[in-house]
């Protein structure tokens, strides 16, 4: 039997509802090497034991719930392969996509591969946004060599990733882990290749509610990842200077709204939201889905916005009780 070339490393936590699509997706891989699949059980206590247990191939380690981090880290301990590759377990892998991510390692300087996206619910407008808005990041923002990768489809070498202490466990939430990840390759001198042809489809989120919660954890969480890489805030080939422009813009709405008033307040926030309504537009190509685009982003500058300043919040206490 020939050595394992990859392991597939699948965090999961409460994921019944479609871990069972992620694994019949990589059932199909036509790879043309040996991998194996790991999941790592993050504490569920939904079905999700019982559907990987339908899959007699998949290795299966449970701990008790740590975070994303924590359950990639465990899995990367286990794994056997040469390359770790990381998805999630509400993604699934197009049938090529080991066999794209594996040619990403085209010469021995490259240390890790990242891809891109498809959307795996199409027919949901929110969803829809949400992932019209990362193609057009992937297209517009990210090249070749990156300053960024995204932990839902990812390679790396396994030595190099053991060698910098694998993901931060500090980022108990999924939120910023492989941000950090990639920039300590970075430092470390290591590359890495982005391959736009390499994709997972993703279950973007249906809810707006359950989205603006966790676009205020990605604030709280962007806190500390620019406290530890402060050199990663003017942006990395993924956040750009609407991203920049947004955080000031929503804080100058509320500091309206007190002084000089109300009138001041409600006029800066439709100028925001005539701002964002407009890179709705240009993204949905229509005036309709660009309205709805311009309202979630809108929305969402408030959350993350009001998340970064918590995260602030949070790490000037920590500082202050060293």
């Amino acid at each position: 039997m020939s050595p394992i070339k990859a392991s597939i490393v699948v965090p999961a936590y409460n994921a019944g509802q479609t871990v069972r699509a992620l694994l019949e997706a990589l059932r199909w891989q036509d790879c043309g090497q040996p991998f194996e699949v790991i999941i790592v059980d993050d504490g569920s206590t939904d079905d999700t034991a019982a559907i990987v247990a339908g899959y007699p191939h998949v290795r299966y380690f449970r701990q008790t719930n740590a975070g994303p981090a924590s359950a990639r880290n465990c899995g990367a301990r286990h794994a056997l392969g040469d390359i770790l590759l990381f998805t999630d377990s509400d993604c699934c892998p197009r049938p090529d996509w080991i066999r794209r991510m594996l040619s990403g390692f085209s010469d021995d300087s490259i240390t890790a591969v990242t891809g891109s996206y498809g959307i795996a619910n199409p027919r949901n407008m929110l969803a829809n946004v949400i992932h019209t808005e990362i193609v057009l990041r992937h297209r517009f923002l990210m090249p070749e060599f990156p300053k960024v990768l995204g932990s839902y489809n990812f390679a790396v070498r396994k030595d190099f990733f053991h060698a910098l202490g694998g993901f931060n466990q500090d980022y108990r939430r999924a939120s910023g882990e492989d941000n950090d990840l990639g920039y300590r390759i970075l430092a470390a001198r290591g590359r890495i290749h982005f391959l736009r042809d390499a994709l997972v489809d993703h279950y973007h989120q249906t809810s707006l509610g359950k989205y603006l919660q966790e676009q205020f954890r990605h604030g709280v969480w962007r806190a500390k990842m620019y406290f530890d890489h402060p050199r990663m805030a003017t942006g990395d080939n993924y956040t750009f200077w609407k991203d920049m422009f947004e955080v000031p813009a929503t804080w100058t709405v509320g500091v309206a709204i007190i002084w000089p008033g109300l009138f001041w307040g409600l006029g800066l926030a439709l100028f925001l939201f005539l701002f964002e309504a407009a890179f709705g537009v240009w993204g949905m190509r229509s005036l309709g889905g660009g309205g709805f685009a311009g309202s979630v982003m809108f929305a969402r500058a408030f959350a993350r916005s009001s998340g970064f300043v918590a995260g602030g919040i949070k790490l000037a206490l920590a500082c202050g009780k060293r």
